[in-house]
């Protein structure tokens, strides 16, 4: 008797298994995150239509531009949906993915988010919808611990308006004043960076936390801080990771140095994770950032649950509490955890860490999650 067919191997004209990848590519999108995501995702969709795709069929990307922009990623699913994908992938920004989230769940399109990390991805929960990332409250508290054991009690946070922002405020708020830590909240609308300066040295806090976007305000806001002399010891720090990517480097200089943010990395790759960065690196020109292989294990799973269910939505998605992957920075697997809507990998690793003043392009590890 012959063996039954691989599930997707359905199609016999060779067409294309279909995922629709979302990322901000575009400004006011942070394009450099944007650029890293999409080059872990196709990176591993070279490598797995180098080991026979899925059931014999090659996978393809179906890649759409959300340029930081909540409706236009609400428009791409719906389109990317009608184009017949089996699953999306990627987006960076919390707020984008949140949207695109939304309507994965009412469209009924399996969606593993690969970098956004608001707690909060979906109103209700959901089947559809499974993360990488880990949630802002996971990975914010390790920053909290960070600032804790180093002697910081007492933190101002320069903010924007945003869900994301005000999530973070709060995460950090409700981690620091049990042990008698306090945030003082510095609202970058009504306040210039020399006024910013000024309510900070007036505060007296220890540190800064930059809650905003990049380059602006956050550049300016670096600048002048370095620049005060009010201000020589007080830590400016960025927890959602803005430090990641040579830009940042490339604006600020030494300036950008000594700025502590979350990076989701291990303390050392495997194999694989050694591989993935040597590609990476060749791929990308710089060293690739932790956004890159968020973007390679996303497909990685995805090409896993696809060579088990085919390209049926509703088999992926019943999946994912039974997928068991080896990623670039350890064995994925998903599970329910409390006050948080989606499937998660709980916990990817977590480490905040550095630019080496005296080599801004050398990171340091300094706290482990």
């Amino acid at each position: 008797m012959n063996a039954p067919p691989p599930p997707g191997a359905e199609q016999a004209d060779g067409s294309p298994v279909l995922i629709g990848a979302l990322a901000p590519l575009t400004p006011p999108g942070w394009v450099e995150a944007g650029r890293h995501l999409l080059a872990g995702l196709e990176l591993a969709v070279r490598d797995v239509n180098a080991a026979g795709g899925i059931g014999g069929r090659p996978l393809a990307l179906a890649v759409r531009d959300t340029a930081a922009d909540p409706q236009r990623a609400a428009e791409a699913v719906d389109e990317l949906a009608r184009l017949g994908v089996a699953a999306l992938a990627g987006e960076y920004h919390s707020v984008v993915a949140r949207a695109a989230a939304a309507r994965a769940h009412a469209l009924g399109v399996p969606f593993l988010c690969s970098s956004a990390v608001l707690d909060a991805l979906t109103e209700q929960p959901t089947g559809w919808v499974a993360r990488l990332a880990p949630a802002q409250s996971h990975g914010w508290r390790v920053y909290a611990d960070f600032l804790l054991d180093a002697g910081h009690r007492r933190i101002a946070v320069a903010t924007q308006p945003s869900v994301y922002w005000a999530s973070g405020t709060g995460i950090l708020r409700d981690r620091l004043a049990p042990r008698g830590g306090t945030v003082v909240e510095l609202d970058t609308r009504a306040l210039t960076p020399a006024a910013l300066c000024d309510a900070l040295a007036e505060c007296g806090a220890t540190a800064l936390l930059l809650l905003v976007g990049h380059p602006e305000p956050a550049v300016p806001i670096v600048t002048a801080v370095r620049r005060d002399a009010r201000l020589a010891g007080v830590l400016i720090g960025a927890p959602a990771g803005q430090p990641e990517l040579a830009g940042w480097a490339g604006l600020l200089g030494t300036d950008g140095a000594e700025v502590p943010f979350l990076r989701y990395l291990p303390e050392g790759f495997g194999p694989l994770g050694a591989r993935v960065d040597a590609a990476l690196r060749e791929q990308l020109a710089e060293e690739p950032s932790f956004v890159a292989f968020e973007g390679y294990d996303t497909v990685a799973v995805l090409a896993e649950l696809l060579r088990a269910q085919g390209a049926d939505r509703a088999g992926i998605a019943d999946a994912w509490p039974r997928v068991a992957v080896e990623g670039t920075r350890g064995r994925i697997r998903f599970r329910r955890v409390p006050g948080i809507g989606v499937w998660q990998w709980a916990w990817p690793p977590v480490q905040v860490v550095d630019r080496d003043p005296a080599d801004p392009a050398r990171f340091r590890v300094r706290h482990r999650g």
